[in-house]
Order: C-alpha cells, then structure tokens, then sequence
C-alpha cells in the first residue's frame, strides 16, 4: 500500500526552483533515504511535504486520499515531521509542548500518558519537564522535538538529520523507536549524513542532485550509485 506519493511537484522560492519535477512514492512500512549533497533539495522537499513552503506544480498524498491541496487538515493528522533544526516555543515548557502535540493530534489521554512517560524515560528528561527551551542544551532541546514528532502514531514519519546533537544513547533509542513504528506500519523518509546508518536502516533511497531526482532503488545499490555520482 501507497502511503505517501510525491507526483511531479516542483517548489520555488524567491523566483529560483529548488525543487524540480519530483516524484518518488514509500510504500507501507518502508524506510526510504532521501540522500545528497548540501543543497540538494532535501530539507526543502520535506518542508514542502509538509506544506512548510508552497509547491507550484504537482500532488503530494497520504494513503492515496488525503491530498495535501484538498483536504490539508486531515492530510496533517497523518503526517509527523522531525525537523533538522528543533521548532519550539519559547513561552511553552518542555511538557506543554508535549501536551500540545497530543491534543493537536488527538491522542488519547491514557495513550499519551503512556508514550510520554516511556519516551522521556528513554530520552533521559524526566528532570526537564518543566523547564523552557532557553534552559536546554541544544542536544536536549533536539530531544524534546523529537518526542513531539514520535507521539502520534501517524502512516507518515518524515525525518531529517534526527541523529545531529543526539549523544549515542539517544541515537540506539531513537533507531530502536523507528524500527518499532516500520514494524507498526509507518513508512518513513529519512535524511542523514551518517551514511553508515543507512545501510541497515534504509530499504530504498531517493538521490537528490540540483534539486532533481538523479537515481533511486534499494539501499544495497547507494554505494555503486554513489560512485558513479561522484565521478560525473
């Protein structure tokens, strides 16, 4: 089953393409790595997934009907986005954050108890609650976004770069967390410069270059393309 596809969308901002023509689907379960250089467009397509920046050409869907143009509100409460750089709010505590994004996604009072507690356990915050972003390092501030982004169980899971400023516990928690979501169900984009994290994490990628789709397939094929990519 399709649960996410990306149809010929292309993005532009302040009168340059960022984004051009793209199209790629994740499958049920399926982790994808969307890879390449700096620039190569892949933080902005997933900000554009996630309707963060406009597209001007193209359809972006959930399970083949929720459509991100004609039904965005719903097309939201399937969708969970881990952004590179931690999204807070300086007024909110760490725990009101968390209880914003489980009312934002409904989660079930009982449902929410449970995921949080065994996240900040996980993620070692327990202490943290009730502090503000400005008291955080920035590690424990990526820590907080991304139990913001793991709380609802969602058939979409975007990712980027969720290993920078993690410490290595943090890192074998949160791969166990997205191994459990794959085995639930969630299909997942993910981008990062680890590379070797990729080969036993991802089931196919995406390569960006110039904003542009320049190959994909399965993981065990990335390094020869790879290769090839930095020979042109």
């Amino acid at each position: 089953m399709t649960q996410l596809s990306v149809e010929h969308v292309t993005t532009i901002l302040d009168k340059k393409e960022l984004i051009k023509d793209i199209s790629f689907s994740i499958q049920k379960g399926e982790i994808v790595a969307l890879v390449g250089h700096n620039g190569a467009g892949k933080s902005t397509l997933m900000k554009t997934i996630m309707r963060m920046l406009e597209k001007r050409t193209g359809k972006i869907q959930i399970m083949q009907k929720f459509d991100q143009d004609k039904q965005f509100l719903l097309f939201k409460k399937y969708i969970s986005y881990l952004p590179e750089e931690p999204m807070l709010l300086t007024e909110l505590t760490v725990m009101q954050h968390f209880q914003l994004y489980g009312m934002s996604y409904e989660i079930a009072e009982e449902t929410f108890q449970r995921k949080l507690d065994r996240f900040v356990k996980g993620f070692e915050l327990t202490t943290k609650l009730q502090a503000y972003p400005e008291e955080l390092s920035k590690g424990m501030r990526q820590k907080v976004q991304t139990i913001c982004s793991l709380l609802p169980d969602v058939p979409v899971l975007l990712i980027d770069e969720p290993f920078m400023g993690l410490d290595i516990y943090a890192v074998e928690y949160l791969l166990e967390i997205i191994k459990e979501k794959v085995v639930e169900g969630a299909s997942i984009l993910l981008t990062t410069h680890q590379l070797n994290q990729l080969q036993t994490l991802a089931d196919r990628f995406v390569l960006l270059q110039d904003g542009k789709v320049k190959a994909e397939g399965p993981i065990g094929e990335f390094e020869t393309i790879t290769r090839g990519f930095h020979n042109d």
